[in-house]
């Protein structure tokens, strides 16, 4: 697709190659990396070396005049100054710079031509290439013509370290955001997901601006009557394998918007774990990674390039990356109406929560918040008993704004276009982690369905006494023995104390956000 001067950015390189098609991007690859490889499938098997997965410690953001008190520092924004980033900025041109050819992806974040912003990809590898012309909306070529200036941009120098000496290094590795600038500097780690999760940082930061929602969560719509919805929960929770519905239309799997308009998916693509993939198990996922799709850190034989799925020796955290349209059931372009329904899905194992409650608006934006899950005994070293993990709006570490913000434009949305909004535990029932048994996904999909079906509206409820939430008792192909916890519990004693564990796991986490939020939120959580 041509070239683009890249002077402006001080980098001299002659020899950039714009928008590269997938097969010349493939061509690259396997020229220039020679641990890069082609699946029996047709997907590029490519590396990130030392870097598996992101690097949340290492992630900053400028404190500059224009953003200094809109910013959520802490532990999740860290701050570098304006002259520290200047250095890595340099020290990352300085690199790129040294490369013969590199490569550019000009492409949109956001399907709705409203709201998307341009961002232009500057890299050095074919892999990082393809994994963004994957991940972000890709331009038509009249688009790309009058593509323009951009208005993000991405300089990803990770194969050169960050200098440790730097002001504000802690290691190698600095993935640094300029709210203002509009830039993120990747060095130190060739993770792609970095430049997937740097996008949504800044869409986190600029659409709450516009009164637009961005929120961590998978989006469907039925094919039928157009009533969309969306699903939020952390790893664990089932999310994916609940979005993969056959009788609805998937708008997008991992980040979306709310505007005035409806929902919009921010990208081109999907970027699925890969760990154990099967046919059998995720038809849709396992068909999609074919040619144009990107297979990350996973294991082949040599002989045929078959990939062994259940292979961790790498990392557990292999992944591949496809275009939305390789998923037969994608609603392209992808953009729906405003959701009816807004689902969080958690994943209990003290067995505490039940399995359908309808929220209000306040304990919508308290468990929204929380973003609970819990961890399971014996998935992780070191734990004997669950878990609780809570993950601020379900997407924490993206977040830029207090949580808050995003809570009120929630409910904001809620009451502007009469949303409900659900809490599913696909955990455990009849019992912790240990006593109990996992709640099957027959009667998750039970639930899911009779939400989008608008049976659950006027079901009967009962209301939990440690939680006040009103439990639907109620619904089809589901036993109703299952649907309070406290009766499908053998001991009630043991239920009680459990629900007190957790009611006050949940009032502890809940402090750190006090200051934000108002009072009808603070009491909308567990009962004391």
């Amino acid at each position: 697709m041509g070239t683009v001067d890249l002077t402006p950015y001080g980098i001299s390189v002659a020899d950039v190659r714009r928008n590269l098609a997938p097969s010349r991007l493939y061509e690259e690859a396997i020229r220039n990396d020679e641990k890069a490889a082609i699946a029996d499938s047709g997907a590029l098997i490519a590396y990130s070396g030392a870097k598996t997965g992101r690097s949340p410690k290492d992630k900053r953001i400028v404190r500059a005049d224009e953003s200094a008190e809109q910013v959520w520092w802490g532990s999740i924004n860290i701050q570098i100054d304006e002259a520290t980033y200047e250095i890595n900025l340099e020290r990352a041109k300085d690199y790129l710079n040294t490369r013969k050819a590199l490569y550019v992806i000009d492409a949109f974040a956001g399907w709705d031509p409203k709201y998307r912003l341009k961002v232009r990809v500057i890299c050095s590898r074919p892999y990082h290439a393809l994994f963004m012309h994957t991940m972000l909306i890709r331009p038509t070529p009249e688009e790309l013509a009058e593509f323009g200036d951009p208005e993000v941009v991405i300089y990803n120098a990770g194969q050169f370290p960050a200098n440790q000496h730097t002001p504000g290094m802690t290691s190698k590795t600095s993935v640094d955001v300029s709210l203002e600038k509009r830039e993120m500097v990747i060095l130190g780690t060739e993770y792609a997901g970095e430049m997937k999760k740097g996008v949504f940082t800044m869409m986190n930061y600029y659409m709450p601006k516009l009164g637009v929602l961005s929120m961590h969560c998978s989006a469907t719509t039925d094919p039928h009557s157009g009533h969309s919805s969306v699903m939020f929960g952390l790893s664990g929770t089932g999310k994916t394998t609940l979005s993969a519905d056959p009788k609805r239309l998937l708008i997008g799997d991992d980040e979306h918007c709310w505007s005035d308009d409806g929902i919009f998916n921010i990208e081109g693509g999907c970027y699925a774990k890969a760990i154990d993939l099967a046919p059998d198990s995720e038809p849709e996922i396992f068909q999609a990674l074919r040619f144009g799709a990107v297979l990350e850190n996973v294991v082949y034989d040599e002989d045929d390039h078959h990939v062994d799925f259940s292979n961790t020796s790498i990392t557990q955290n292999t992944r591949g990356a496809y275009p939305i349209e390789f998923i037969r059931n994608a609603k392209i372009p992808c953009i729906a109406g405003h959701p009816g329904d807004v689902i969080f899905l958690t994943c209990d194992a003290f067995g505490v929560l039940p399995p359908v409650s309808r929220l209000t608006p306040e304990q919508a934006m308290y468990h929204f918040i929380s973003g609970y899950t819990a961890k399971v005994a014996g998935t992780e070293m070191g734990i004997t008993e669950p878990q609780a993990t809570f993950s601020p709006c379900f997407g924490g570490p993206f977040l830029v704004w207090h949580p808050g913000k995003y809570a009120e434009l929630l409910a904001e949305k809620m009451a502007k276009h009469n949303a409900k909004v659900w809490l599913v535990n696909t955990g455990w029932a009849g019992g912790g982690y240990g006593v109990g048994s996992r709640f099957k996904l027959s009667y998750t999909r039970a639930i899911i369905d009779a939400i989008h079906a608008g049976t659950l509206s006027d079901s009967k409820t009962e209301t939990d006494p440690f939680f006040g939430l009103e439990m639907i008792t109620d619904v089809p192909g589901v036993p109703s023995e299952l649907l309070v916890p406290k009766t499908s519990w053998p001991n009630p004693e043991a239920y009680a104390e459990a629900a007190k564990k957790l009611a006050t796991l949940f009032t502890d986490n809940f402090k750190k956000y006090a200051g934000g939020v108002s009072e009808a939120v603070l009491k909308a959580g567990p009962k004391s």
